[in-house]
């Protein structure tokens, strides 16, 4: 506290990263990350930009990024708007389209920055209840709002919603902007962003960080009709004109066009979640059904907080979400077999003791 803030600050609650610890040789399946690392490629591109021209500034625009991106949907680099991770595209979406009289709606347990970012904004919100299964029921979503945001596989849980119901929601809500984030729809969910064209209502953003493995590059995106994106760029610009430097320009072009090792990751990724969550279920644990890189699970005979504690112990780091409905579960990133092979010893250890 100091008598030289500004009341905002006094008043906000920011959000928690998961933890970036310094000591090294530890298994790393708390913040999602892609255990493969980028493209060969990326690294390529990163090391032919690193010359002179690092003195000057890089494109404000991105243009070069943009139109990659939209190219592959078919679509105008008026219809991209990129950002330094999808974070910052996230909070310029908050205050460019979501503050509205009516409140804005989101799920009660989901990505925990949504609150963050309304309370920084001034944004009136309700939060609605994930069914008992803690999946995003659309028919709740029926009611007076501002605007609506979905993650979409929902994060902490990695449930996913067919395209059937984002377009429900689009057409139920034709007057208020309807914001899907697929942070992690590379890993089973249905995209929405082919829906763009239909819906003026629709903005769709995503991240370079998970199935691309660039979360260090920090690169976000988001795919709208024009005027939207344009909304996000008046935010831009009042804020900072230069989001994305030479290196991350075109070190995530060349993650995107490098389709190859993205699909071979992703795939390989996707076959870990599909054995870890089995392997689990024979310990005993309740795994919901996931299309992330992630699993969110539960135990019925030990806390989720004694077993994050004891795997913390033995130098593996997941994440324990505190929280009157997420107490009791731990999520877990998907990491190299090995290391998840690893994991399970350890469960088996702390179960069985």
């Amino acid at each position: 506290m100091s008598r030289f803030w500004s009341q905002i600050v006094h008043e906000l609650s920011p959000y928690v990263a998961g933890e970036q610890p310094k000591l090294g040789n530890l298994i790393k399946l708390n913040t999602n990350e892609n255990p493969y690392g980028p493209s060969p490629l990326v690294l390529k591109a990163i090391a032919a930009e690193t010359t002179d021209s690092l003195r000057l500034y890089p494109d404000p625009t991105a243009l070069q990024l943009r139109a990659t991106i939209a190219r592959s949907y078919g679509l105008d680099e008026s219809n991209v708007f990129v950002g330094n991770g999808s974070d910052e595209v996230l909070a310029h979406t908050f205050q460019a389209l979501l503050k509205h009289d009516a409140p804005l709606l989101f799920p009660d347990i989901t990505y925990s920055f949504y609150p963050t970012y309304c309370r920084l904004y001034g944004i009136d919100f309700d939060e609605i209840a994930l069914d008992d299964i803690m999946s995003v029921r659309t028919s709740d979503y029926r009611r007076n709002c501002g605007a609506i945001i979905l993650p979409n596989p929902n994060a902490p849980t990695g449930t996913a919603l067919p395209l059937s119901e984002i377009e429900k929601l689009l057409i139920e809500h034709p007057d208020q902007v309807v914001v899907i984030d697929e942070a992690y729809v590379d890993f089973g969910a249905e995209s929405a962003i082919p829906l763009v064209r239909n819906y003026p209502n629709l903005l769709v953003v995503q991240t370079l960080s998970k199935s691309r493995g660039l979360a260090g590059l920090r690169v976000g995106f988001a795919v709208g009709e024009s005027s939207l994106i344009e909304a996000l760029n008046r935010v831009k610009d009042s804020f900072n004109s230069y989001p994305l430097d030479r290196l991350a320009i075109v070190g995530a072009i060349a993650a995107w066009q490098d389709t190859v090792w993205f699909e071979e990751s992703r795939n390989k990724i996707m076959a870990t979640r599909n054995r870890l969550a089995l392997s689990m279920r024979g310990l005993g644990f309740e795994v919901l059904p996931s299309s992330a890189n992630f699993l969110f699970v539960h135990h019925p005979a030990c806390s989720a907080k004694e077993i994050f504690t004891q795997l913390r112990t033995k130098a593996i780091l997941v994440r324990h979400l505190p929280g009157e409905r997420t107490n009791d579960y731990l999520r877990i990133s998907i990491g190299t077999d090995s290391e998840c092979a690893k994991l399970i010893s350890a469960l088996q250890t702390i179960l069985g003791s």
